[in-house]
């Protein structure tokens, strides 16, 4: 099954893989959805969990070997080429022989190439067999990319071996972390173009995450993310676009000493996430590289290469990238909105005066909490509102500064009625929680 986007697993070979797959065990037939879990690896062994950045979605089996009914040759036959297994005769035009990558040993496959074969299903349903018992590493990808068609990414990182050819448990989790960076910066760009997004549409594009399926290699230098064309081909494209935008972008950058190439790749959705991403995919390496692959079920989408090139990044281009990241966190500005949230928190230093309010947005922002400095009055309103089960809505500046988690020069702070079912849960909320509300009231300390 495939393993959690931190630990070792697997490792194709023929492309950039390390070692000969020796000592891998058969492959069993479930796939598994992995969740991208967020900024924070995994945990060493004997620590305790992390607390991490981003929603775990839940596990969800996929029972059994693809249908071979649903299988078409031609697709599984390029699968078997992208992974590197062989073709080795066959009868032309009718089925072909392939063998597993490496050496060539092992168990053949027999796949027509046409569903005009008579044989077709019994070769095909022989072919998947032999895939799910097989030893080979690539055989599992194979079987994933059939079972579910996908996109394919991969990440590699060059760094020193340690001893007898081992990689230090740091470096697995720093190849982990950097790519769920990177694939939340795409799903980010797919929401909209921005060159800092903060805390701004977080959430969903977390979630179109959760179906994303993970494989990593052995030596810890190298991991294979499954896109499913339904729904992650809008966010392979976008990365497609935004790793060559910013390739080109620290180009220009190394050859003039000159930042405007950065601004001009936000339209193709490069941001400060991205660089950020790139710059812990980087640091600590001799290089690294990532490479698509598009799903052959579907084939390539529209305005991108067959066949793309691989984006190679370097040392030598981390101060480009770093320069890029602060330019974008501080050139990004402020939004102005008017925003509709429960009121879930509330503050001030006395009995009188202004206070701070946190809100849980309802409406008209694309963040999942702000917190707002309220004059006495207004700091009332929230309260009175609150306490009937009514959220309140709110104008002002959604600040970049703080990750836009912070709302400024609020003003026209009013009650928002709401239908019953939302006013109770409200109230429900409120009476679970009114020893901390009213302790959050209090004076601070």
């Amino acid at each position: 099954m495939h393993r959690p986007i931190d630990d070792p697993g697997y490792e194709r070979e023929g492309h950039g893989g390390e070692g000969d797959g020796a000592g891998y065990g058969p492959v069993p037939p479930p796939y598994r959805p992995h969740p991208v879990t967020g900024d924070i690896p995994g945990p060493r062994p004997g620590a305790p969990a992390p607390r991490p950045d981003l929603s775990a979605g839940p596990w969800a089996d996929v029972h059994g070997a693809p249908d071979p009914d649903r299988v078409d040759p031609r697709v599984l036959g390029a699968l078997l080429a992208r992974h590197g297994w062989r073709r080795r005769g066959g009868a032309a035009g009718r089925y072909g022989r392939w063998t597993p990558p490496g050496t060539g040993t092992g168990t053949s496959l027999l796949v027509p190439e046409s569903r005009a074969f008579p044989d077709c299903e019994d070769l095909l349903a022989e072919a998947l067999a032999a895939l799910a018992h097989s030893a080979a590493p690539s055989a599992r990808e194979v079987l994933t990319g059939l079972a579910v068609p996908s996109d394919e990414i991969r990440w590699w990182r060059d760094v020193p071996p340690g001893p007898a050819g081992t990689v230090p448990w740091t470096v697995r989790e720093q190849l982990g972390s950097a790519a769920r960076q990177l694939l939340l910066a795409g799903a980010l760009a797919v929401r909209g173009r921005a060159g800092y997004y903060g805390a701004r549409h977080r959430r969903p594009a977390q979630a179109s995450l959760e179906s994303v399926l993970v494989g990593a290699s052995p030596g810890g230098r190298a991991l294979t993310a499954f896109l499913p064309v339904e729904p992650g081909r809008p966010i392979a494209v976008r990365l497609h676009h935004a790793l060559h935008a910013a390739r080109e972008a620290v180009d220009y950058q190394r050859a003039t000493g000159r930042m405007e190439a950065f601004d001009a790749a936000v339209g193709a959705g490069v941001s400060r996430e991205l660089t950020e991403a790139l710059v812990a995919l980087v640091r600590g390496t001799e290089g690294a590289r990532v490479a698509l692959e598009w799903a052959p079920a579907a084939g390539p989408p529209d305005g991108c290469a067959t066949r793309p090139e691989p984006v190679e990044f370097s040392p030598g281009d981390l101060p480009a990238l770093r320069g890029a990241s602060a330019r974008y966190r501080t050139g990004e500005p402020s939004v102005p909105v008017r925003l509709t949230g429960a009121v879930v928190r509330m503050r001030r230093s006395g009995p009188r005066g202004e206070g701070t309010v946190r809100l849980r947005v309802l409406g008209g922002a694309e963040v999942p909490h702000v917190r707002v400095t309220l004059d006495e009055e207004a700091y009332r309103t929230a309260g009175h509102a609150h306490l009937v089960g009514l959220p309140i809505r709110v104008s002002g500046r959604l600040e970049s500064r703080g990750g836009f988690r912070r709302l400024t020069d609020a003003s026209e702070v009013v009650p928002v009625q709401v239908d019953e079912a939302e006013r109770d849960r409200l109230m429900k909320a409120l009476h679970e929680n009114l020893d901390f509300f009213e302790e959050a009231c209090g004076p601070e300390d």
